[in-house]
């Protein structure tokens, strides 16, 4: 591989909108070279295993899996082999030109990043996604589809927030937190806790 190369680290769901983002961006398919923990087929290339390259140093990388614990531990190995993590944006979405997107991190088409917000590492801002103004989205956390985070919202690292949920301004948002989809949230939610609908779901609740 040379330095012209974009490493894809994974071959699921996830991966295949990543994948047809950098097509979008202009990417070059034969220049994308896609790597999971099985050799198997992906978007008509193919996938060599193992999921990380023996030599990483110099290359771009983006690490394009779902589950959140498994995309920060890759994310972090491939920094640690000397790759450079490649941010990737969707052209179609709006992304402010005050707005900070860390590295490693994903913005799907149709979502919007508005002024002064920032989103940390390995981040995914999923398609729909409304991340408004003076918003921070630490690191590791997906915002899904069509949730929206009101002005000057604080999300906590590993935090998942559900499709079509909804975050009223000013609010914080623990480390860990679950916000479930559709939910309104009104209140601040503790690290670790669960919001479901219009409440904290306690976890005693849920057994």
């Amino acid at each position: 591989m040379d330095l012209l190369t974009t490493i894809l680290i994974g071959a699921g769901g996830h991966a295949k909108v990543v994948f047809e983002a950098l097509l979008a961006s202009g990417n070059d398919r034969g220049a994308i070279s896609v790597r999971a923990d099985r050799a198997q087929s992906f978007m008509g290339l193919e996938v060599r295993a193992p999921e990380l390259p023996s030599d990483m140093d110099g290359l771009w990388c983006h690490v394009a899996i779902g589950n959140g614990a498994v995309r920060m531990r890759l994310l972090a190995s491939a920094a640690a082999a000397g790759a450079r993590m490649l941010s990737v944006i969707h052209p179609n979405a709006a992304v402010s030109e005050s707005a900070q997107v860390g590295p490693g991190s994903f913005v799907a088409c149709g979502a919007i990043v508005a002024a002064q917000a920032r989103v940390g590492t390995g981040a995914i801002i999923n398609h729909g996604a409304i991340v408004d103004h003076d918003c921070e989205v630490a690191d590791g956390t997906h915002v899904a589809p069509a949730a929206t985070l009101g002005g000057g919202v604080r999300v906590g690292r590993d935090v998942l927030i559900g499709a079509n949920a909804t975050i009223l301004p000013l609010l914080e948002i623990g480390d860990g937190a679950v916000i479930g989809a559709g939910s309104v949230v009104t209140k601040a939610v503790p690290p670790g806790a669960c919001w479901i609908g219009t409440a904290r779901i306690d976890e005693e609740h849920l057994q």
